[in-house]
C-alpha cells in the first residue's frame, strides 16, 4: 500500500472453519476447474475408506489468525519495516476471511452479507462513538475541516465503512497524548472498508471463481500492476481504497480456492515452486522501490501483492487443517480461542492503547531509584519492550470492557471472557484430550 496503513489484522468476525475439501479421487466425480491434479493412489479394495470429519473450527487457521494479531502489534509499536517481509499478516488475515465467507455462502448470499455486516458494525460503532466524542471535545469542527456538508457527510463511514472514517491531521493533544493519537487511532479503519468491500463483492467473486478459477484469482495482482505502481492514478481515498482491494484481491480468492478444496489440487512442488517465484519478484521489485520506510511493503503496492501472495500460497498448500492444536502449541489453545473470539475488538483499539502506553510507562522515570543515571538509561534502552509488555493488559481490560458486543452482533449470549475455557471442562470424561 502506498498511504501508510500496516499490513499487520482481520481481523475479521470470528466463525467456524471446515476442514477444507480433499481432491476427489474419482475422475468422473472431479469438478471442472482450471487447477493440473494432484497424483493420487486409489486404495486397495480391502481398504475402508475414512469417515469424513465432523466439520469444526480449523485451528490451523486460527492460529494464523492470532499470529496475525500479534504481528499488526508489534509493526505498530516498533515500526520494523521487516515485519512485512517475515509475516504479511494483512494478506494473510484476507485469505482467512476469504475462505470463511466462500464456505458461508452456502446459503443465500444476501443473508450472508446481512450477517457479516451485522458482525463488523457494532464493535466499530462502539469505537467510534468514544472517537467522535473526544475528537468533538477537544474542538473538531469538520465543517471546518472537511468542506461543508459533503465533507460532514464523511462522518457516515464511522457507522458504515463504506469510505475511509475522517479525523483531523492533528488533532489537539488529551492528557498525555501527542497531537497524532486520531491518525493513530483511526488511521488503521481502512482494513474494514477493505473487508466490507470484499464482503459486498464475495458473491460475485465467487461465481466468477468457479467459472474461471484463474483470471479471478490472478486479476487483482494485475489491478494492482495499472493502479499501484502509477501507470495510472485515482485520487484521493476512492484511490487508496481500489489500492487496498486490489493489493489483497487475491488473497482473498485464495481463500475460496482453499476452502472450494481447489488449491489442493494443484501439485504441491508446481504451488510452491510458483509461489516462490512470485515472492522473488515482489522482493525484486522492492528492491528498485525503496521509499523512506525501507523494506516495509506497505508502501510498496506491487511488492506487498505478490510476497503476501506467494505467502499465503504456501501457508493454505500445507494446510494441515488441525481439529486441536499439537503439541506445546496447546498450551496456547486458550490465547488463540480468545483472540479469534475478539479479534475485531482487538484489531479496533490495539493502537489507542498502544498510544495510551506510553505516558503511563513515562511514569516509570518517577519512581525514585530510577532517577539515577544508571537507571534512567537502562529505562531508555528498553523503553518499548516496557510498552509491548503493558499493551497487551490493556487489551485484555479492553476486550473486558467492550469485547461483548462482538457477541450483540453475532447474536450470540454476551460473554467477557471467551477462551473456551468453560466449553472443554464440560466435556465428559473420556472424550477430548487430557491436559
Amino acid at each position: 500500500m502506498t498511504h501508510g496503513h500496516p499490513s499487520g489484522a482481520v481481523p475479521v468476525p470470528g466463525g467456524p472453519y471446515p476442514t477444507p475439501h480433499g481432491a476427489p479421487t474419482d475422475v468422473a466425480a472431479q469438478p471442472e476447474h482450471a487447477f493440473p491434479q494432484q497424483q493420487t493412489t486409489e486404495p486397495a479394495p480391502e481398504e475402508t475408506p475414512a469417515a469424513p470429519k465432523a466439520p469444526g473450527r480449523d485451528r490451523y487457521l486460527d492460529l494464523l489468525r492470532s499470529i496475525a494479531l500479534v504481528r499488526v502489534v508489534m509493526y505498530h509499536l516498533f515500526s520494523w519495516a521487516w515485519l512485512t517481509v517475515v509475516f504479511p499478516s494483512m494478506g494473510v488475515m484476507f485469505a482467512l476471511a476469504g475462505s470463511l465467507m466462500a464456505r458461508s455462502l452456502k446459503r443465500p448470499a444476501w443473508s450472508v452479507i446481512r450477517g457479516r455486516v451485522r458482525r463488523l458494525l457494532p464493535p466499530m460503532w462502539a469505537f467510534g462513538a468514544l472517537a467522535l466524542t473526544v475528537l468533538f471535545a477537544t474542538g473538531w469542527d469538520p465543517r471546518e475541516d472537511l468542506g461543508g456538508f459533503w465533507g460532514v457527510a464523511e462522518i457516515f463511514n464511522y457507522l458504515v465503512p463504506i469510505g475511509a472514517p475522517p479525523y483531523p491531521e492533528e488533532a489537539a493533544a488529551v492528557a498525555h497524548l501527542g497531537t497524532t493519537w486520531a491518525d493513530d487511532s483511526v488511521g488503521p479503519l481502512w482494513y474494514l472498508r477493505a473487508y466490507l468491500w470484499f464482503v459486498l463483492a464475495s458473491p460475485l467473486l465467487l461465481w466468477a471463481f468457479r467459472r474461471a478459477p484463474w483470471p479471478t484469482l490472478l486479476a487483482p495482482l494485475g489491478l494492482t500492476a495499472v493502479v499501484g505502481t502509477g501507470l495510472v492514478t485515482i485520487p484521493g481515498e476512492t484511490g487508496n481504497a481500489v489500492t487496498d482491494f486490489a493489493v489483497y484481491g487475491s488473497c482473498w480468492v485464495l481463500g475460496f480456492a482453499h476452502q472450494e478444496g481447489m488449491l489442493k489440487q494443484v501439485p504441491r512442488y508446481v504451488a510452491v515452486s510458483g509461489a516462490s517465484l512470485v515472492m522473488a519478484f515482489g522482493l525484486w521489485w522492492a528492491s528498485g522501490h525503496l521509499g523512506d520506510g525501507g523494506w516495509d511493503l506497505n508502501d510498496i503496492p506491487l511488492a506487498q501483492a505478490t510476497w503476501s501472495f506467494g505467502f499465503v500460497v504456501i501457508l493454505l498448500q500445507y494446510s494441515p487443517s488441525w481439529q486441536e492444536l499439537p503439541g506445546r502449541l496447546a498450551n496456547w489453545d486458550k490465547l488463540v480461542t480468545l483472540s479469534n473470539n475478539r479479534a475485531v475488538t482487538i484489531y479496533l483499539w490495539h493502537n489507542m492503547l498502544i498510544a495510551l502506553a506510553f505516558p503511563i510507562v513515562d511514569l516509570l522515570y518517577r519512581i525514585p531509584f530510577m532517577q539515577s543515571e544508571r537507571g534512567t538509561a537502562a529505562l531508555d534502552s528498553t523503553y518499548e519492550i516496557w510498552v509491548f509488555a503493558l499493551v497487551w493488559p490493556l487489551i485484555g481490560a479492553m476486550i473486558l470492557l467492550v469485547g461483548w458486543v462482538e457477541d450483540l452482533g453475532a447474536k450470540r449470549r454476551p460473554r467477557l471472557w471467551p477462551n473456551g475455557a468453560k466449553g472443554r471442562r464440560a466435556e465428559p470424561a473420556g472424550r477430548g484430550r487430557r491436559r
